[in-house]
């Protein structure tokens, strides 16, 4: 699966939809992390790294959201993960959920 877009706002105000998606449109999400990293004149990069706890998969899931200006637009990067129980790591789809949630909130400037 494909889990790169481009998108057509700046990584500011992207940081800002993501936030306002998954923390401030949900009752457990959070960030948890963030981590910058500057590159001069060519461009930056942050990793946003979210939780939040969905009942379907009865466990807290993360969201890693990767966004960087390196191709003179913002590019988005993400995945989730950490749900799955037991050896399979079956997860109820509550990972994808967590993703199409994102997307959803991101619909209006996701370049095709």
């Amino acid at each position: 699966m494909e889990n790169t877009v481009f998108l057509s706002i700046s990584m500011f105000d992207a940081i800002q939809r993501i936030d306002d998606i998954i923390v401030r449109g949900s009752f457990t999400g959070e960030q948890i992390d963030s981590y910058t990293l500057n590159a001069g004149g060519a461009g930056q990069c942050v990793v946003l790294i979210y939780e939040k706890h969905y009942w379907r998969a009865s466990n807290r899931l993360t969201l890693t959201v990767t966004l960087d200006s390196f191709a003179s637009r913002t590019r988005m990067h993400y995945v989730g993960g950490g749900g799955g129980e037991g050896i399979f790591r079956f997860d109820w789809g509550a990972a994808n959920s967590f993703e199409a949630s994102l997307l959803e909130g991101l619909q209006d400037v996701i370049i095709s």
